[in-house]
């Protein structure tokens, strides 16, 4: 398994060519994708802020994307949630990246992220 960040997982939906090359051969590679939960709530926020457009309401694309069959949601249990306030090393306050980064640790699998802040904290196996 892979984790994919939010902007990871649009550009995939999508079929985007803002995804890497890299970041496209590994999730072809893996049979199961996971999508922190938290990444729903990200998608719902960017298209609220008219940040997104997506080609059909977010709560039918938000549906849709879940059901493909590699996708696999990563809820957000107490152990993820308390770990993403004890992330090692110097990570920035974003909550959202921190539950995403904090679920790539709990599963101890890598995360698809174009993020540099994300890339550049070395604590997570980062796919770009």
């Amino acid at each position: 398994m892979i984790i994919l960040d939010t902007h990871a997982w649009i550009w995939w939906m999508t079929e985007s060519t803002a995804l890497s090359p890299q970041a496209l051969a590994t999730i072809e590679q893996h049979s199961t994708i996971g999508v922190p939960s938290i990444c729903c709530w990200e998608v719902a926020m960017l298209v609220a802020k008219n940040r997104l457009t997506l080609s059909m309401d977010v709560q039918v694309w938000l549906r849709l994307s879940l059901e493909h069959p590699k996708v696999r949601l990563l809820t957000i249990g107490p152990e993820i949630a308390v770990l993403s306030t004890r992330l090692p090393g110097n990570f920035h306050n974003d909550p959202a990246d921190r539950l995403i980064v904090a679920t790539g640790l709990f599963y101890q699998v890598p995360l698809v992220s174009k993020d540099s802040l994300i890339q550049k904290w070395g604590y997570l196996d980062i796919i770009w």
